[in-house]
């Protein structure tokens, strides 16, 4: 999706660290096309760009929130009204899902992505209807030279999971999808064990 957590300032930096340590444990990663991600345990979320891997830290991804670039501002008032925040408590699932773009997608102008996005894949739309079960912050990772281009952050509650998995096999399903190159899935719990 292309909307930050309502809650924060545009240009927030995070950086997502996969290791030994972190409040989320991983339950499964997997290559959805592409190479996977070094095996990891656990996630820590860190509110900052992280300059060097932790002790312990097997990946480190980053980005940043940004303007909403495909919206347009009646989607984007709904997108507010519905997102709810992250952090809920009830929210102890969350996906770790970094997606990279091929040249072909990068080709093609704004107006271009946009009819893609939108008007061809319903991308928006098809989140819309996943709201407020699903809460989601997208990081832009493309321009900081990062292996992928975009990094979306999603939480739920438990008994949302399988909403959660129509919502992105919904959004595999359309055009926008061809033109991913590379995906990682990678699925988490908040806590201990």
């Amino acid at each position: 999706m292309t909307l930050q957590s309502p809650s924060g300032p545009a240009g927030r930096a995070f950086s997502f660290v996969g290791g030994t340590d972190g409040t989320w444990r991983i339950t499964r990663s997997s290559a959805v096309i592409g190479a996977a991600l070094p095996e990891a345990s656990r996630v820590d979320v860190i509110e900052s760009m992280v300059a060097s891997p932790p002790p312990g830290a097997l990946w480190v991804l980053r980005g940043v929130t940004s303007n909403e670039r495909y919206v347009t501002r009646p989607e984007r008032q709904l997108l507010v009204a519905r997102q709810p925040p992250l952090g809920r408590p009830e929210a102890a699932c969350a996906a770790l899902i970094p997606i990279r773009k091929s040249a072909s997608w990068w080709d093609l102008t704004q107006d271009e992505r946009r009819e893609i996005l939108e008007t061809r894949s319903e991308h928006i739309k098809i989140g819309l209807r996943y709201l407020p079960a699903v809460a989601r912050r997208l990081h832009h990772s493309r321009d900081l030279g990062e292996p992928f281009d975009f990094i979306t952050w999603f939480e739920y509650s438990p008994e949302h999971a399988m909403r959660f998995e129509e919502l992105v096999g919904h959004l595999r399903a359309s055009e926008e999808w061809k033109y991913v190159d590379r995906e990682v899935d990678v699925r988490l719990v908040r806590g201990a064990l």
